[in-house]
């Protein structure tokens, strides 16, 4: 069961004032996912991933050579390389990220919710 997002998150999220970015190993993740059985229920959003990112008014964040060198680089124990990717990219575009996932909380990128009992 995925847990809900909190209404600071969704209130991030619906805002039009944000700029909300979706990186592209969230595309390769879902894709590889969906491709694997992991995730059949996702085939739509594969085929129409760019248009549903413009619907929603997202922006694609576009994985770059120094994201890849800072995600293989990463001093943490998490091996999953797309969780990796997106927290390189964070780190080095100085953006917060929206996520349940505790492995985020490294201490190397702001994570919204904040981790509980967290200031």
């Amino acid at each position: 069961m995925t847990p809900k997002l909190d209404t600071d998150s969704r209130e991030i999220i619906r805002n039009p004032s944000h700029r909300i970015l979706v990186s592209s190993a969230s595309a390769w993740e879902t894709a590889t996912k969906h491709r694997i059985g992991k995730l059949p229920e996702a085939q739509q959003l594969v085929i129409e991933y760019l248009e549903t990112l413009k619907r929603a008014n997202f922006e694609e964040l576009a994985i770059t050579a120094d994201h890849a060198i800072r995600a293989g680089s990463l001093s943490i124990a998490h091996r999953d390389p797309f969780d990796r990717m997106l927290m390189a990219q964070a780190e080095l575009e100085n953006l917060p990220i929206i996520t349940y996932d505790q492995v985020f909380h490294t201490g190397l990128i702001q994570v919204i919710p904040k981790r509980r009992g967290m200031p």
